[in-house]
């Protein structure tokens, strides 16, 4: 919804018709863009205080003195933002920073211009530096002004009160499953433990299941490890945004304790890991899915393997990849939530010389997949009996 000045196209073609009347009229041309009226204006993003919710976006304060100026005080995250005029429509126009990823910090902004379309280019403002700000938005002249006020406000620790806590994340039994996610135990009113696996991967934790547009409970700075020693900090923030998870480094058995009158999580690692039987894998089927695969993302349209005829448990696919990710699936399951073969690190390699490590794990979590880096045909192998791939360009 580029907004441009219509009435251009009607001054010129009416200069033009007075022009042949009298010669001695001058062409007028109006340039520029119109105000932007409206008596709302809202920030979505990750940075913002309600994050990406598009139905309760975080509302500006309209100017008294001039109610085409919009103006917000308060903390913002590290992280994205746009602005819309409207809420519960991502197919509306969104205001702008004219490039893409134009970040807001410390250094103040004094009327810079913005833009206003729907759809792509997808531009956010980058807030590069978490901290008090204030926004002014000029709806009049399509300028924008930041100021930095300081440090972000700590948050007030309060009890949370709840009878149930959740965890979810690809490090956890149930993985990124929010209808039903792993449940805690509770062991006082505050105070809620989990013992068991837990693999590679992510975790927050939730109060009720089956919504992503709660507040969650995170560590204060996304990617605090979990290893062996226990947990880096043991703090934790209760928000909707921004998106921070813990990272477990070490995987196997572990006790994690919430407490939530205090804000705290305390890790303690209990065992290994189990070994993993690599028993060969019984299938009649097997399927890639990726953005690397020809038909991305789709379960429905997943790529489909072709069984060995001389050994079930050899499966081949033939066809061009382009850069990007796959991962492979006995069946298509539209859940997502089925085990999928995957590399057994993060971003394995492919390119024309083959594939950077032969073996592959099956497991629902953490979400690994091989990454492609040069596109071009390949005939891709499995081998479910041995827990192998073999990748060559053809």
């Amino acid at each position: 919804m580029k907004i441009k000045n219509i009435l251009s196209g009607v001054v010129a073609l009416a200069a033009v018709a007075l022009t042949g009347c009298d010669s001695e009229k001058e062409l007028v041309i109006i340039d520029g863009q119109l105000p932007l009226k409206t008596s709302t204006l809202f920030m979505v993003g990750d940075a913002t205080p309600t994050g990406w919710s598009i139905d309760s976006p975080t509302p500006m304060t309209q100017s008294e003195a001039d109610p085409l100026v919009f103006d917000w005080e308060g903390s913002l995250s590290k992280g994205e933002l746009k602005l819309c005029l409207t809420t519960g429509n991502w197919d509306a126009g969104f205001i702008r920073p004219m490039e893409n990823g134009r970040t807001i910090s410390a250094e103040d902004i004094t009327g810079e211009a913005f833009d206003m379309h729907a759809g792509d280019p997808d531009n956010k403002w980058v807030i590069s530096e978490a901290g008090k700000y204030r926004l002014s938005f000029n709806l009049r002249d399509w300028t924008y002004s930041t100021t930095f006020l300081g440090a972000a406000d700590k948050p007030v620790v309060e009890p949370i009160a709840t009878e149930q806590l959740y965890m979810v994340g690809d490090a956890t039994p149930a993985g990124w499953n929010v209808d039903s996610p792993t449940e805690l135990t509770r062991v006082s009113d505050y105070i809620f433990t989990y013992e068991g696996d837990l693999t590679t991967g992510e975790i927050k934790a939730c109060l009720t299941s089956g919504s992503w547009d709660v507040s969650f409970i995170r560590p204060e700075e996304n990617g605090t490890r979990i290893t062996k020693d226990g947990v880096e900090t043991p703090d934790f923030v209760f928000t909707a945004n921004p998106d921070n998870k813990w990272v477990v480094a070490d995987p196997g058995k572990y006790r994690l304790t919430f407490d939530l009158e205090h804000w705290t999580i305390k890790a303690e690692y209990l065992a290994a890991p189990p070994a993993v039987e690599m028993n060969p894998i019984e299938t009649q089927t097997l399927f890639m899915i990726g953005d690397a695969t020809p038909n991305g993302w789709s379960m429905d349209d997943a790529s489909e393997f072709t069984p060995d005829s001389s050994n079930r448990y050899i499966f081949v696919w033939e066809g061009n990849l382009v850069t990007g990710s796959f991962k492979a699936c006995l069946e298509r399951d539209g859940t997502f939530s089925c085990p999928f073969i995957r590399p057994s690190s993060a971003d394995v390699e492919i390119n024309k010389s083959g594939v950077a490590a032969d073996d592959f794990v099956f497991t629902t979590s953490p979400d690994d997949q091989w990454k492609v880096t040069e596109a071009g045909r390949y005939r891709i192998t499995f081998d479910l009996e041995h827990w192998t791939i073999n990748v060559e360009a053809i």
